[in-house]
């Protein structure tokens, strides 16, 4: 009886899974299908998203990393792009952003090109977003899934289950930035696939052979696309050799160097320097230094001129006009439960990851130099952090099985994830515009 009830259970839950994600695909493809900037004139919301852009068109356009031919056109200029000598000796322009996603994404504006003739230079509204559906979609299905599945698997209530499932959904800032091109989706679906393995060896007495390239693949795909993620491969190398040195060096580092190989290997046919463009910021190697910079001091505009105090900086990145937890209150359960995972035997291992990660990866940002500190330029949160967004997630399941049995617990939990899930919405129509406490202070002229 006790079986039959509990198979009627997860049923319920499978469904309500289902619907969850499937809406939010859905909400998701119907954002894609109106995505265009402030001026109406191309379906690309800003200088980061279109930077990338660039070299996607250039590539199977023009067959070059080189973005001048592409950057000339009406619309399709962007502030993020830096100068160097090209093959021919001659200074070129090039997006500032690592290549590997742009060169990955090009497959499909390849494909789409050749079966219809059609380019992003003639149709940029129709050809984007046919490209914006078939890249992010699958990668935000694919991101759902794999949490959700983590959850299933960690939480011990219906309620606790649901609730944080909703919140992977709608409570974060990685669905809001699901209608542009951007690296930080694919960076979280990279951790919470590595999660997943280092959840399996950390739990099970027996060796999780598969689980060892897993890690090692995804580990150094989110550091790939996420440069503060190279802490997440770090601690995932250790402890996968901490479990066994063995499958680490013949399974979880061949892996890894597939992902090695293509973000080196992409960087120097674009470049022909091993360096990723963030590299080339000292004096006499500034590719950011080219006439009419936008990166020169004094054209530098908004947040971009960077925060001089680090107080206050370190006060708006967590709860104040961009702070993790002012905009995301619902991570304040997440907080909690890390602590909670830390007193948990068969979890501990990964409460300390969560814990270490977090630290280590908003000091990081704390302490930057002045240039730096800047939130991350004109966006919906701290994006920053957002690749972390599983590793939270995952924490706060433990709390929300808590929760569940407590009756005004649950309003607080659920008044936080309304919160949350505003902040996410506010900027569904262009995630590539300030918070809303930042828009309001800017119209109140606080700063």
């Amino acid at each position: 009886m006790i079986d039959a009830e509990q198979d009627e259970s997860k049923r319920l839950r499978l469904a309500v899974y289902t619907l969850l994600i499937a809406t939010c695909l859905a909400i998701t493809a119907g954002r894609i299908g109106a995505v265009a900037a402030r001026d109406g004139r191309t379906p690309f919301l800003s200088a980061n998203d279109r930077s990338r852009w660039c070299t996607v068109r250039s590539l199977v356009e023009y067959g070059s990393y080189e973005i001048d031919s592409v950057i000339g056109d009406r619309g399709w200029n962007t502030i993020d792009k830096v100068q160097h000598l090209g093959k021919d000796g001659e200074p070129h322009f090039y997006s500032s952003k690592p290549p590997l996603l742009a060169t990955l994404v090009a497959g499909p504006y390849w494909i789409v090109h050749r079966i219809t003739g059609t380019t992003l230079r003639e149709h940029p509204f129709y050809v984007g977003r046919a490209l914006l559906w078939m890249v992010q979609l699958p990668l935000l299905a694919f991101y759902l899934i794999c949490v959700v599945q983590l959850v299933e698997r960690w939480g011990e209530t219906d309620w606790g289950r649901i609730f944080v499932a909703t919140v992977v959904c709608f409570g974060t800032f990685l669905t809001t930035m699901a209608v542009t091109l951007n690296n930080h989706l694919p960076a979280a679906l990279a951790v919470a696939v590595a999660l997943c393995g280092l959840v399996r060896i950390t739990s099970v007495h027996k060796e999780s052979i598969w689980a060892f390239p897993v890690i090692g693949f995804f580990s150094a795909l989110a550091a790939a696309n996420d440069l503060p993620a190279l802490s997440f491969f770090a601690v995932s190398l250790l402890m996968c050799a901490i479990k066994s040195w063995r499958w680490t060096l013949l399974l979880f580092s061949p892996a890894a160097l597939l992902v090695v190989a293509g973000f080196f290997g992409t960087n120097w046919l674009a470049h022909a320097d091993w360096r990723p463009p963030y590299a080339h910021r000292s004096d006499g190697d500034n590719w950011y230094d080219y006439e009419n910079s936008y990166w020169h001091e004094e054209n530098r505009k908004g947040v971009d001129r960077g925060e001089p105090s680090r107080r206050i900086y370190a006060l708006h990145a967590t709860v104040g006009h961009h702070g993790v937890l002012s905009l995301t209150p619902v991570w304040l359960l997440s907080a909690v439960g890390v602590f909670v995972l830390l007193g948990s035997p068969g979890r501990k291992q990964v409460g300390w990851l969560i814990l270490v990660l977090s630290c280590v990866c908003m000091m990081f940002y704390l302490t930057r130099s002045v240039g730096d500190r800047n939130y991350g330029g004109v966006c919906c949160g701290f994006r920053w952090m957002f690749w972390l967004a599983p590793l939270w997630l995952a924490a706060m399941i433990p709390v929300a099985d808590w929760i569940s049995e407590r009756c005004f617990a649950r309003y607080v939990a659920i008044l936080l994830f309304v919160l949350s899930s505003a902040s996410a919405a506010y900027g569904w129509s262009n995630p590539w515009t300030h918070p809303w406490p930042y828009a309001y202070g800017l119209f109140m002229q606080w700063w």
